[in-house]
């Protein structure tokens, strides 16, 4: 079982410096504990805002920044491109029309970054 995740639940990158909180959009109207529950396709730059400074090199500002610093790693700032949906999503609770998120669930940044659920915002609901 898996903690529901909400509004302001805690997401971090793997090559993020900083925590970012997570925004639901999709359906407004599934609540628990009085958020928003968040379903798999709460992944865009309007869930998630910036994980602080980006040091993928797989992210061309990070790489273009390194280059011109000869080789020495030189982070740039976060603009996550989260192409796909979380996975995996609860197989059993739907929000409005997609699996509803639980805190179990990763996400994968086009820039080589895994997005996971630090604090699901809400300790109370689980799903299976």
């Amino acid at each position: 079982m898996g903690l529901m995740v909400t509004t302001g639940a805690i997401c971090q990158c793997t090559f993020g410096t900083t925590p970012c909180a997570l925004q639901v959009t999709t359906v407004q109207t599934v609540m628990s504990n009085n958020k928003p529950v968040a379903s798999i396709m709460d992944h865009t730059p309007a869930n998630l805002a910036t994980f602080g400074m980006c040091s993928s090199m797989a992210n061309p500002a990070v790489a273009a920044a390194t280059a011109a610093a000869l080789g020495v790693l030189t982070p740039q700032p976060c603009t996550p491109v989260i192409p796909a949906p979380w996975v995996p999503g609860s197989p059993t609770v739907l929000c409005g029309q997609y699996p509803a998120l639980t805190h179990t669930a990763k996400a994968m940044c086009a820039y080589a970054g895994v997005i996971s659920i630090q604090n699901p915002g809400q300790q109370k609901a689980q799903v299976p």
